[in-house]
């Protein structure tokens, strides 16, 4: 009865099979830049550091000088989970904080005697808040390095009334792993 355990201990051993996942080596950091803001007026500049074939963590820098836009200033966290078949590629979900300034620019309107409208400037309103929310998107990367990105989020802010309610991410972004 010994001897037959033992065979059948040896025979299980040389069929069994190990299931550890095989890792492959892959360029691990990216660096960013939003195509659709820069033709906007606005830069956003972004670097991700992947840490593992499904996962990365990243943090933009956005900033404009023009007023066609709410938030002038953003600081972007971010934390990606991916869904590709390639390294840290296809489709993915995020989530993101983001530290943001805006300017609320003040104006009063009112009706003249002779029955004209007349809009005078108040005041630029400064203030900051700071949002939560998340993303979808898709990343393509080409075999020498190159990155393709097209992403959208929304997240809420969430501590001062006289700051917009809702802020977006998102853009058509290129950049290069390396």
């Amino acid at each position: 009865m010994k001897n037959l355990f033992a065979l059948l201990c040896l025979t299980s051993s040389f069929l069994g099979f190990s299931q550890e996942k095989e890792t492959t080596n892959f360029k691990r950091n990216e660096l960013k830049g939003n195509a659709l803001f820069l033709v906007l007026g606005a830069v956003e500049v972004t670097y991700e550091r992947l840490i593992n074939e499904d996962a990365g963590v990243g943090v933009s820098l956005f900033f404009v000088a023009e007023d066609e836009f709410e938030t002038n200033f953003s600081l972007t966290p971010y934390y990606r989970a991916y869904f590709g078949k390639k390294p840290a590629a296809g489709f993915f979900v995020e989530g993101f904080a983001m530290l943001n300034s805006y300017v609320d620019h003040g104006y009063t309107t009112y009706y003249n005697d002779n029955g004209t409208t007349v809009t005078n400037f108040v005041a630029d309103e400064v203030g900051a808040d700071f949002a939560l929310g998340f993303g979808l998107g898709s990343k393509w990367i080409h075999r020498k390095g190159f990155v393709f990105e097209i992403n959208a989020g929304i997240g809420r802010n969430l501590f001062s009334d006289n700051s917009p309610e809702v802020v977006g991410r998102g853009g058509i972004t290129l950049g290069y792993r390396f």
